[in-house]
C-alpha cells in the first residue's frame, strides 16, 4: 500500500508573505503553497475575499503559533470604489441593488469626507461575511435572501488618504484595525457623500510591520518550487519576524530551559508589563512571554526548535 500524502509531508517552519492573486480563496492559496513546500502544518492569518489581492501571511510549522498575533494586527489597504451603484455583496461580484447619481465633488471635498472616518467608531458588518448569527454564517443567510440584525462592532481608522477621484472612480488608501470591513466602509463613505457605492477592487498592502516589498507572487513561488521544495524553503522568514513590534528579552541558558518548560523566570525588565519576544543566549527564539511587572517573564507561547535543529 502506498504512503499517504500526509505521511510524505515534512516539518517545515517559517513565514511567507504571499501576494494573493484574485480568483483564489485564502485557503486555496495556502493549500497550494503548502503542497509546494511539502509542509506538514500550515495556516494563514486574516482571510482575503477571493476577488481581493495582496498580502496574505502564510505560516508553517512552529510559525503557526504566531497566527493569533497577526490576526490582531493593523492592516493597510488600497481601495477602489465604484460610485453610483451598490451591490448585494458590497463588491463587484454581486448583483446591483441600488443606484444613485454620482456627486460632482472636488478632491478637497472628497478628502474632507474621508477624513471624517478617522478615529474609533462602530461599524455594522455586512451580511456577506463569515460572522455567525445563531450558529449560522451570515453569508449563508444572505444567499437565501435573508437579512438579520447585526451588532455594530468597534473599529479604528488610523489613516485614510485620497489617491484618485475621477467620475465614478474613487481610490483611497486606509490603515485600520482588525475587524474593519472595507466593503462596509466604502458604503458608509458613499452614504456620507450622498450616493451609493461598492468595492470594485481591494488590495491589502501591509499587515503589522511587514512591508509591501516583502510579498512574493504565486507565480514566483511556483517557479522556485519547480526545482523542489528546498529552494522554496530558503525563502521562508523566521517566525519571530512577525513579532518585531514586541520588546525583546534575552535569557541565560538555565532560564531559557525553564522558560521552555513553562516556568516564569527572572528578566531584566523590572516594571514593564505586556508581551515580549523571548530569546536564549544564542539568539534562538524561545517564544512569546508576558512581562509580569515584578522582574519576571512568564511563558505565553513557547516555540519548539526549528525543523532540522538538534
Amino acid at each position: 500500500m502506498g504512503r499517504s500524502r500526509r505521511s510524505r509531508s515534512e516539518p517545515v517552519d517559517g513565514l511567507l508573505l504571499l501576494n494573493k492573486p484574485a480568483g483564489l480563496t485564502s485557503n486555496q492559496a495556502l493549500q497550494r503553497v503548502k503542497q509546494l513546500l511539502n509542509a506538514r502544518k500550515a495556516g494563514h492569518t486574516g482571510s482575503l475575499d477571493p476577488a481581493a489581492t495582496g498580502m496574505l501571511p502564510l505560516c508553517f510549522g512552529e510559525a503557526t503559533k504566531v497566527c493569533a498575533f497577526l490576526l490582531d494586527a493593523d492592516k493597510t489597504y488600497r481601495v477602489t470604489a465604484k460610485l453610483g451603484t451598490s451591490t448585494d455583496t458590497g463588491d463587484a461580484t454581486g448583483s446591483v441593488v441600488d443606484s444613485a447619481e454620482v456627486p460632482q465633488m472636488t478632491a478637497d471635498e472628497w478628502n474632507k469626507v474621508l477624513q471624517s472616518f478617522r478615529g474609533e467608531s462602530l461599524q455594522v458588518p455586512p451580511m456577506y461575511s463569515a460572522l455567525k448569527k445563531d450558529g449560522k454564517r451570515l453569508y449563508e443567510l444572505a444567499r437565501k435572501g435573508e437579512t438579520v440584525e447585526r451588532e455594530p462592532r468597534p473599529i479604528r481608522i488610523d489613516a485614510i488618504e485620497l489617491l484618485e477621484a475621477a467620475g465614478s472612480r474613487l481610490v483611497f488608501r486606509v490603515g485600520c484595525s482588525k475587524g474593519t470591513y472595507i466593503r462596509s466602509l466604502v458604503e458608509d463613505i458613499a452614504r456620507a457623500a450622498g450616493t451609493v457605492a461598492h468595492t470594485a477592487r481591494l488590495h491589502r498592502e501591509t499587515v503589522a510591520d511587514f512591508r509591501a516589498d516583502e510579498m512574493v507572487e504565486l507565480t514566483a513561488i511556483e517557479e522556485t518550487a519547480a526545482h523542489g521544495p528546498l529552494p522554496l524553503r530558503e525563502r521562508l522568514m523566521p517566525a519571530d519576524r512577525a513579532l518585531t513590534g514586541l520588546p525583546e528579552v534575552c535569557l541565560d541558558g538555565a532560564s531559557a530551559e525553564r522558560f521552555r518548560g513553562g516556568q516564569p523566570v527572572p528578566a531584566d525588565e523590572r516594571e514593564r508589563k505586556g508581551l515580549a519576544r523571548v530569546y536564549g543566549e544564542e539568539q534562538d527564539f524561545l517564544g512569546v512571554g508576558e512581562l509580569c511587572g515584578d522582574g519576571r517573564v512568564a511563558p505565553r507561547r513557547v516555540f519548539g526548535r526549528p525543523a532540522g535543529d538538534p
